[in-house]
């Protein structure tokens, strides 16, 4: 072969390679609104497979059937709690509204003595404070000051919730597929992975699956387990708002103290009204509830196995949120965890190879 087919050889080789990129490039680009959907409704798959397989052999082996009921479970699991909260979301804006408009017309309340007893801005806060409630022209100017504010968390809150709502239905459709083709889905995984890495990549697949079990069972399982704990405590005491305040705990249950946090406005409120038996008893039940995951977390994560620091925990529910919006409040920690035990699994423990003719170790989907 001469020095002019070489060259042309590496010049087809580069087009080729070139032409790969892009439409790898065009398909993620395409696939990017879903991928973050597709990715939690196979941790949902995964995690849910052994209630997939009783329904299998409960309905005589029929997968479609049963790929279906176990949808219908999962949606009636999430997607209601998720409607419950819309709907107290719609009827505390109407409130708010009403509230605001009543602000505005009526002025707030005089201000207490106490706050002007506040150490350099109590006199400040006083006097800001009486003059909004007796000049309507200086309440009207204060409240255009935020309008524009406000509207941009109304409607910026709005579509992120919409968005993440969408997701949510969208992860559920996707579960569906994964359950009634997931065997096959896996072999094709486990497949590729061994293709690309081997033996240590067949092994490292293996530590990612059981960090994702662990995650969603231990971390996510306890932090809803909480939530739902949080908000039977609100609607006792007869809390306004008792779902909502139930879902922030959810949200803030793998902080240290965070549900206590929550429920510490809410006992201000009762005591405010008069109500400090209730108030008492909110403060005491958020402290229970925080504690809950002392004992809960380690028993669900006994079931998945593996570890994962809780800042890792903390910034995969804050950066998920921000990065997937609604439905990465549970990819965000998954991902993360999954990431960690995969590197120091890597760095920390290098695989020997296998001797020749040794089995493979393939993906088993129950636990």
């Amino acid at each position: 072969m001469n020095n002019g087919e070489e060259t042309r050889g590496r010049i087809e080789n580069s087009i080729g390679i070139a032409a790969l990129a892009m439409l790898a490039l065009g398909c993620l680009l395409i696939l990017s609104p879903f991928i973050s959907a597709a990715l939690w409704a196979a941790i949902l798959c995964y995690t849910t497979w052994p209630l997939f397989a009783k329904l299998k052999g409960l309905t005589g082996e029929r997968r479609t059937l049963s790929a279906l009921i176990a949808m219908l479970l999962l949606s009636a699991i999430i997607v209601a709690p998720v409607a419950i909260l819309v709907a107290k979301l719609s009827s505390s804006l109407s409130e708010i509204i009403a509230a605001s408009q009543r602000l505005i017309h009526q002025g707030p309340p005089a201000p207490p003595e106490w706050v002007s007893s506040i150490p350099l801005v109590g006199e400040r806060l006083a006097s800001y404070w009486t003059l909004l409630t007796e000049s309507s022209s200086a309440r009207l100017a204060e409240m255009a000051k935020l309008l524009p504010a406000a509207q941009k968390i109304v409607l910026g809150g709005g579509r992120a919730l919409g968005g993440g709502i969408f997701q949510i239905i969208l992860s559920l459709l996707l579960v569906f597929i994964f359950y009634r083709d997931g065997e096959a889905g896996a072999e094709r995984l486990r497949a590729v992975v061994d293709r690309i890495g081997g033996e240590q990549g067949v092994r490292l697949l293996g530590v990612a699956a059981e960090t994702t079990r662990a995650v969603v069972y231990g971390v996510l399982g306890t932090a809803l387990f909480q939530g739902v704990l949080a908000a039977i405590g609100f609607m006792i005491a007869r809390v306004p708002g008792a779902t909502l305040l139930g879902f922030i705990t959810f949200i803030v249950a793998t902080i240290p103290g965070g549900p206590a946090v929550v429920a510490a406005p809410a006992a201000f409120w009762l005591y405010r009204q008069g109500s400090s038996g209730w108030a008492i008893f909110i403060m005491v039940w958020g402290v229970i509830v925080g504690t809950m995951d002392n004992f809960v977390r380690p028993f669900l994560i006994s079931r998945g196995g593996g570890t994962t620091p809780l800042i890792l925990v903390i910034f995969g529910v804050i950066g998920g949120a921000m990065a997937f919006g609604l439905i990465g409040l549970f990819l965000g920690p998954t991902l993360l965890a999954v990431g960690y035990s995969l590197f120091e699994v890597w760095s920390a423990h290098p695989i020997e190879p296998s001797a020749e003719g040794a089995d493979r170790e393939r993906i088993n989907l129950s636990p």
